[in-house]
């Protein structure tokens, strides 16, 4: 007898090749529940799937008769019901659908295989077939088909990489085409739909394509595509998918042509509203600054507005501080932020007009300024409370006195999407902080790199919905528009056909249309061709130029963006005339510009000639080269301050051990900054380049990871680095692990990883031991355990004072003081909660602080003593956002929420609560937020 099962689309069961039908929806769904289930199915839970409604005996009978229906529509032997489950028995003559896709699309399947997966897949799981009664059924089904979906999305995208490595262009389309049907909103498809088109020779259907992405995404999700699918774009959009052309022989030797032309800035085309919105958000600045953002796609243009903008208001005696974020220096904290205190320091000379202490504060990241006064106290300490906020505070305010005088200053910063995230801390800070501070911050950045939930984008959408933000988004310009800039770069020159053909080349984005018409001023043949790409308009800058002048930009390639004289001499290893008149020579050609910073600095004119220079350098030169840009930058700085940087071009010459080393001292530099994201990208980048105590860097990561919130992960970093450790280090990380599941409020969990740590630690290590013990005191506390929290915080004490040792005496007393207020001996614990503080002040231990001083306030406040609790609690604020524990910080705002409310300051309230929420939300972003325990933090 054969049986055959069919749950793809419509379900269908043959026996013997004739079709089967059943008296009841129920048997079908019973069957396809056990064709599907992976192990047999208890009779209990098939009850509660497909009679939820029944009580359990009517339930059970139900079943009984469903179960006699199947029977004799798929045969007595196929279905084994002995003991108290359920199960389909598998063998010769059963087949399933579902099985056969699964065979046929297993791993390292040929194309033909993937492909007859695909067809056997034909259509949704149980099409069209529902249970009405059974909301548990309808759940299960839609599960197992969003899972089958999935699976067959990888089979499609599998398939389309297989079919285009091959050339198949033709079938690759079709079955990329399927994917995207699954998911209207998947870029990966979109991408590879593009890149078929293209490399099938279909150029408009490659941009049709992305187009039709963009449209989606925007009318569906409100966001633009992925900065990948935007790059895919412009690479389609510049040819550089498609073939090399062939190179065409010359029949005659002609004249050498004349190098070409430094471009002309071209008029600021269909960009006059956009200037004077920007203009305008100049002229409202008051007493209170405004924000500007200028925004679009790579190559629009919006520096050149930005640059406009700048000339107009040192027009009218505005001052300017500018600095621009390079990809390259997206993991060096402050980066941007360096670069604008650097230029305060050009405008304010002495800093007369500077708050000393701002001075002091911000020459911890710009030195020189501490050298422009000589009455400057001391810089701020960044271990003390409040450091991180002071530092902060200190860049605006370094940023503000340079943007003083009788017109409103700006601080521009290009590029935005590009900046590390201590300068993001620092931009923030100051747009939140305008009031009082008459300058306009001007951002520019790319729209699909800062999209919808961006922090960015919400501090401008947040200052526009209170009238203090101008927001211009810059669209391409039409083709009238391109028209004019092309008669415009040709004056008495009439050619509709010419400006026709760059419109339809360039698509309307300025930088294109640039580089077009730089072409055609330079003579050079490529203007023969429009249609060719604009890889080879940006080549054709490049020809001709001299030896040392190619060795000079190959090395300035290398280095970045922007660079430096003595840094590329050094790196190019020219001489410095040489050096000199090879930068004389590429300005000259419009190939770089020097920056009007008062240094001898120098930036690429865009960045696709710097991936053009970069990629024609040989591989081999390329590692030297980078290994002598390391070299010189390491020569140059700080302890830590270019490590990341030192980092980056070792690892691309290809020392990843002395990579990794560095990597390893810019994550100490930037937590030094409080600047853990940058940290935690430092920290995997060694872990990537085989640093050889993996198990210390994992657990480093964890460490960062949980003053971030991001508990799931940093239990994933605890247990690769308990699982690579050395003996004697276990007992510390599972410790670690236990506090974290604490933080989760999973009691259960973290007393095991607690117990697990007392057993690793040795009998002798009396300090350990207390902390452990003392954390387990604290959790037992919270599970519920009053009396044993009390007896082991007891033992942990006894243990402290043994050691001796001071920090396991501050957490043994913290513990006895929350178990004391708990217990209602508000005295005691006043008394044991003022040792643990005195304890931790002295050694200057923020988290042991943090949490005396919280606890000690909610003892106050229990006493009646609001004043002195919203005091303490502050200061434990404070100490907290300078050390960075993001769920700590979010409950002191809650406790000062609380503390506000009782006092009858129903606004302050608000403030704090609204604080605590945002954090409690980004906080366990796993999906431990769903846990209680996670936003009832109180005390710890």
């Amino acid at each position: 007898m054969t049986l055959e099962i069919s749950l793809l689309g419509p379900p269908l069961v043959r026996r013997d090749e004739r079709p089967v039908g059943f008296d009841t929806r129920k048997a079908t769904a019973l069957l396809a529940h056990l064709a599907l289930a992976e192990r047999p199915r208890s009779r209990e839970s098939l009850c509660g799937l497909l009679w939820p409604a029944l009580d359990p005996e009517h339930a059970r009978g139900a079943l009984r008769r469903t179960l006699s229906t199947l029977r004799r529509a798929v045969g007595e032997d196929r279905l084994d019901t002995a003991g108290d489950s359920v199960a389909l028995r598998f063998g010769d003559g059963l087949e399933l659908d579902v099985r056969r896709f699964r065979e046929l699309a297993g791993e390292g399947a040929p194309a033909e295989s993937l492909a007859a997966a695909a067809e056997f897949f034909r259509g949704e799981l149980l099409e069209g077939f529902s249970l009405r009664d059974s909301p548990e059924f309808d759940d299960w089904q839609m599960g197992e088909g969003d899972a089958l979906r999935r699976e067959l999305a990888s089979v499609l995208s599998r398939l389309v990489e297989l079919l285009a490595a091959r050339g198949d262009y033709e079938r690759a389309l079709a079955a990329a085409a399927r994917w995207l049907d699954l998911d209207r909103l998947h870029e990966p498809a979109h991408r590879a739909l593009i890149r078929l088109y293209a490399w099938n020779g279909d150029r408009a259907a490659a941009l049709g394509q992305y187009r039709d992405c963009v449209r989606t995404l925007t009318h569906e999700l409100g966001v633009t595509p992925v900065e990948e699918t935007a790059a895919l774009f412009e690479q389609v959009s510049d040819g550089a998918l498609a073939p090399p052309a062939p190179a065409r022989a010359s029949a005659t030797t002609s004249p050498a042509a004349p190098p070409p032309a430094a471009p002309t800035a071209l008029p600021l085309t269909g960009r006059a509203a956009d200037l004077e919105a920007l203009v305008a958000a100049h002229r409202s600045v008051g007493a209170d600054g405004r924000l500007a953002v200028a925004e679009g796609e790579a190559g629009i243009g919006k520096s050149r507005l930005a640059a406009e903008l700048i000339e107009t208001v040192r027009g009218l005696g505005a001052s300017v501080v500018a600095a621009c974020c390079h990809d390259d220096e997206a993991g060096l904290a402050y980066g941007a932020a360096v670069e604008l205190l650097r230029g305060a320091l050009e405008l304010t000379g002495s800093g007369d007009a500077t708050s000393s202490q701002h001075l002091a504060d911000a020459s911890l990241l710009v030195p020189e300024l501490a050298g422009r006064r000589a009455d400057l106290p001391p810089p701020l300490s960044l271990e003390g409370p409040g450091a991180r906020v002071r530092l902060l505070e200190a860049v605006a305010g370094v940023l503000t006195a340079a943007c003083a005088g009788p017109v409103p200053g700006v601080v521009f910063v290009d590029d935005v999407q590009l900046a590390d995230q201590a300068t993001l801390d620092a931009i923030a800070y100051l747009g939140h902080r305008l009031a009082g501070r008459p300058l306009l911050l001007l951002l520019s950045w790319r729209s699909e790199g800062v999209p919808s939930g961006h922090r960015m984008r919400r501090l401008a959408v947040d200052l526009q919905r209170g009238g203090r933000a101008t927001l211009v988004h810059l669209d391409r310009l039409d083709e009238e528009e391109v028209a004019s800039l092309v008669r415009a770069s040709r004056p008495g020159t009439d050619d509709l056909e010419l400006e026709r053909r760059i419109y339809r080349e360039s698509e309307g984005l300025p930088l294109f249309v640039d580089e077009y018409l730089a072409a055609m001023r330079s003579g050079e043949s490529a203007v023969d061709g429009l249609s060719g790409e604009v890889r080879g308009l940006l080549g054709a800058r490049l020809a001709g130029l001299g030896s040392v002048a190619r060795q000079v930009l190959g090395a300035a390639a290398v280095i970045g963006r922007s660079f430096d004289l003595e840094t590329v001499r050094e790196a190019s290893g020219r001489a410095d005339e040489e050096t000199a008149g090879a930068l004389d020579e590429l300005i000259g050609r419009g190939i770089v510009r020097e920056l009007a910073t008062g240094e001898a600095a120098y930036d690429f004119s865009h960045q696709k000639l710097r991936a053009l220079v970069y990629e024609e350098v040989g591989l081999a030169r390329r590692r030297l080269l980078h290994r002598r840009v390391a070299a010189a930058l390491g020569r140059g700085s700080r302890d830590g301050e270019a490590a990341a940087l030192v980092a980056q071009h070792l690892r691309l010459a290809g020392d990843h051990d002395e990579a990794a080393r560095q990597y390893l001292l810019a994550a100490d530099h930037a937590t030094a900054l409080l600047a853990h994201a940058n940290a935690l990208e430092h920290l995997e980048a060694a872990l990537t380049l085989g640093y050889p105590d993996a198990a210390a860097l994992h657990e480093r990561i964890g460490d960062l990871r949980t003053l971030i919130g991001d508990y799931g992960e940093a239990l994933a970093s605890y247990r690769r680095a308990a699982a690579l450790c050395d003996p004697s280090a276990l007992a510390g990380v599972e410790h670690k692990r236990g506090e974290v599941h604490a933080r989760r409020g999973e009691w259960g969990r973290a007393e095991s990883h607690l117990a697990a740590a007392l057993d690793a630690a040795g009998a002798l290590e009396h300090a350990l031991r207390a902390r452990i013990q003392a954390d387990l005191s604290l959790n037992l506390h919270r599970s519920g355990h009053p009396e044993r929290a009390l007896a082991l915080a007891g033992e942990a004490l006894a243990l402290a004072e043994r050691a001796p040792d001071r920090r396991a005496r501050a957490q043994a007393h913290n513990m006895l003081g929350v178990l004391a207020r708990t217990a209602g001996e508000l005295d005691g614990a006043r008394l044991e909660l003022e040792r643990s503080l005195a304890l931790s002040e002295e050694l200057h231990d923020p988290s042991a602080r943090t949490a005396a001083l919280n606890n000690l306030a909610l003892v106050w406040r229990e006493l009646g003593d609001l004043d002195r609790a919203l005091e303490l609690t502050q200061r434990a604020l404070e100490v907290c956002v300078a050390y960075g524990d993001r769920h700590r910080e979010a409950a002191l705002h809650n406790n000062l929420a609380d503390l506000h409310h009782e006092a009858g300051r129903t606004e302050e309230s608000m403030s704090h609560l609204r604080h605590a929420v945002a954090i409690f939300a980004e906080v366990g972003a796993d999906g431990a937020t769903r846990l209680p325990e996670i936003w009832k933090l109180v005390s710890w």
